[in-house]
């Protein structure tokens, strides 16, 4: 007897025929992690140099990598990154040989911060030379709803819809389950989320959204706009409640060195933060950087370090550490 498309099943096997055997490459860690999450796991052929969870994906072939010389001063990765962005050149270099030798299906990679990750002006010339034209999907997200519908768009785009959906409930669920105790809270702490520590900056974009779920008020951070430049002055003026250490593309261990090496003023010690023993480092790569499924941890990391006693669920393991101190 002939299936029907209307059979649950059926559209269960198409879904598998369309993701066996074919070669995706991801130009961001958030897709990897999508991709991973959605099972195309097996799928994915090629990752930029920055795709390091799951654990797996650090077996995949590297086709983006970046230009910038490596250093560990936040400082001189600042002023190598503002050289590429005043030339108008691009921080990644895409590896044509590697894509031609994958000859990808589908390519996904972002138009939101060309900081960050390649975007598709990046990829343009890359793609010119390929023989045949892979399907290219470009994720922009600015909020957390956007970030749920990137993972839907996933979804599609690989024939893992219903796996994409009930992903995003799951994760809506989370953080609805935090937004729900957050109206109970007995306070709302005044946060200030620093994204980089030499220069400061602010976070952005879903940041303050995810402040706002946990029961906070991020003082600087608008949501749905991009992170910008703060100064020592600023910060000591605003004197928050609560700092949440979280620099881009660092993980807890990093993000605590690089607060323990920064020069800090002297009006560090009069802080209300620092005098309460509420400065914060967090894993920033893991659960607020990245747009991908950790954001809905982040959320409960946010709240577990807001509300510690009122939090309705226990943030990811080694995800957060406090790191007040009032001298240099």
């Amino acid at each position: 007897m002939r299936r029907l498309a209307a059979d649950p099943d059926f559209e269960v096997l198409l879904s598998l025929d369309r993701l066996s055997g074919m070669r995706i490459c991801s130009l961001l860690p958030s897709a990897t992690e999508i991709l991973f999450e959605l099972g195309a796991g097996e799928s994915v052929a090629g990752v930029t140099f920055e795709c390091d969870y799951p654990p797996e994906a650090r077996t995949k072939r590297v086709v983006v990598r970046t230009r910038l010389e490596h250093s560990e001063d936040p400082l001189e990765i600042d002023r190598q990154v503002s050289d590429f962005v005043s030339r108008g050149e691009s921080l990644y270099e895409i590896d044509q040989a590697a894509l031609q030798a994958i000859d990808p299906d589908l390519i996904i990679t972002q138009d939101l911060c060309h900081v960050c990750a390649a975007s598709p002006g990046d990829l343009a010339s890359v793609l010119a030379a390929l023989a045949r034209k892979p399907e290219v999907l470009s994720l922009n997200p600015h909020s957390l709803r956007d970030v749920w519908k990137d993972i839907l768009a996933v979804g599609s785009a690989i024939g893992r819809s219903d796996p994409a959906r009930e992903l995003v409930t799951k994760l809506e669920r989370r953080v609805s389950a935090v937004v729900q105790a957050a109206a109970h809270f007995s306070a709302q702490p005044r946060v200030a989320c620093l994204e980089w520590l030499d220069p400061l900056f602010a976070g952005g974009h879903w940041v303050p959204e995810m402040v706002a779920c946990a029961g906070g008020a991020d003082i600087f951070g608008k949501a749905a706009q991009p992170s910008f430049r703060l100064t020592w002055d600023e910060l000591v003026k605003a004197n928050p409640d609560v700092v949440v250490m979280m620099p881009c593309g660092y993980g807890l261990e990093q993000a605590v060195k690089e607060f323990n090496r920064v020069t800090l003023p002297e009006q560090w010690g009069s802080l209300r933060a620092v005098s309460d023993g509420r400065v914060f480092a967090v894993d920033g790569s893991g659960y607020f950087s990245r747009p991908g499924p950790r954001l809905a941890g982040g959320v409960e990391i946010l709240a577990s370090i807001l509300h510690s006693e009122e939090a309705p669920a226990a943030p990811p393991a080694a995800s957060f550490a406090n790191v007040a101190r009032t001298t240099q």
